[in-house]
């Protein structure tokens, strides 16, 4: 059974940036996707990014795209998600995940981290 931690998130300003970070328990190479989702309040979780091992192929959501970067360390077991320009909007519980396949899909992830908030103020 996977266990994954994420790092705490923070207030930050609009403009501004923030990395979080996800300890996985399992070795990063053996899990095939990692994903991070985020879920504001009265809104249905979200896609935000994911990457996969061994290529190292990514996807991002279309209103993340161009200001997140998702990366991922095999020899730390970590996946990061390194936050630019964030805005209002951005602001939500953060999720980090372990799927089957690189998806953008909820249902095809399998364990969660407990989630960190991260609060851009305008």
């Amino acid at each position: 059974q996977v266990q994954l931690d994420e790092s705490e998130g923070g207030l930050v300003q609009a403009g501004g940036s923030l990395r979080l970070s996800c300890a996985v328990s399992e070795p990063t190479s053996t899990v095939y996707a990692m994903g991070w989702f985020r879920q504001a309040p009265g809104k249905e979780r979200e896609f935000v990014a994911s990457i996969v091992r061994g290529s190292g192929n990514t996807i991002y959501a279309d209103s993340v795209k161009g200001r997140f970067t998702i990366s991922r360390d095999n020899i730390k077991n970590v996946v990061d998600l390194e936050m630019n320009s964030l805005k209002p909007e951005d602001s939500a519980v953060y999720y980090c995940a372990t799927g089957r396949l690189l998806s953008q899909f909820i249902t095809d992830y399998d364990y969660w981290g407990q989630g960190t908030q991260v609060t851009v103020s305008s």
